[in-house]
């Protein structure tokens, strides 16, 4: 459906989607952290509900346009399962890099902030990594799984696989390059020290791959005729 809309709809559509991400994440932790005074589980229940909630929406209204993926760790394997041409791959990454920094700016403006900064939270250890890694993992198995079997719900599991990976990951599920690239910049209830981000990456990234390494596997041979829901 995708390939109806030119390529530079599809990445505007990336870039939006990202940063309207991004911007949800950014400013539901500082609304958050503002309202919870000073506790940190309600603050972060704060900052989930949001952000499960507009990637439900994000996907409902930008999926039929660019697949919207707002993840270079999605975009990555739908590169390799060739659900989206190996040419777009690196411009849907960069779409969703400069989308996802310009949604941190927009969240700062929206609560007069300073709009340019760096966050000082340290995140990292091997604990956090390994959160990054079963967090990817995750997320790609719920997408292969669910856009093979029941693609009309791909929103809402996709929404409710992060809402719940806020909680059950100790690094609450980052799970995204760009939007880890975003949070770099922002020094909030949401921010990463950007020390910390290459081995975040590199977490992800490799959860990503392995998610996709055991759904080929386990998927090879699906009968998808029994699965109407997929067309």
């Amino acid at each position: 459906m995708t390939e109806a809309f030119p390529a530079v709809k599809r990445l505007v559509a990336e870039a939006l989607g990202t940063g309207l991400l991004v911007a949800t994440v950014v400013g539901s932790g500082i609304m958050a952290d503002k309202l919870a005074g000073g506790n940190v589980a309600i603050a972060l229940l704060g900052n989930t509900i949001p952000t499960g909630a507009i990637l439900v929406v994000l996907i409902l209204s930008l999926g039929p346009i660019s697949g919207a993926h707002f993840n270079p760790a999605v975009s990555l394997v739908m590169g390799i399962t060739g659900g989206l041409p190996w040419r777009d791959v690196g411009f849907y990454a960069l779409a969703q890099i400069v989308g996802g920094c310009f949604g941190t700016l927009t969240a700062h403006g929206m609560f007069d902030l300073p709009l340019f900064q760096l966050a000082s939270t340290v995140r990292t250890g091997p604990a956090q990594w390994f959160a990054e890694f079963v967090a990817t993992f995750g997320l790609l198995l719920t997408i292969l799984t669910v856009v093979r079997f029941r693609i009309d719900a791909i929103a809402y599991a996709v929404g409710l696989y992060i809402t719940a990976a806020y909680w059950f990951t100790a690094s609450t599920s980052f799970a995204n390059p760009a939007v880890t690239i975003a949070r770099a910049l922002t020094d909030t209830f949401a921010g990463i020290a950007p020390a910390n981000l290459i081995l975040f990456i590199i977490s992800q990234a490799a959860g990503a791959i392995a998610g996709l390494a055991l759904m080929q596997w386990l998927l090879s041979g699906a009968d998808t005729e029994r699965h109407p829901a997929r067309e």
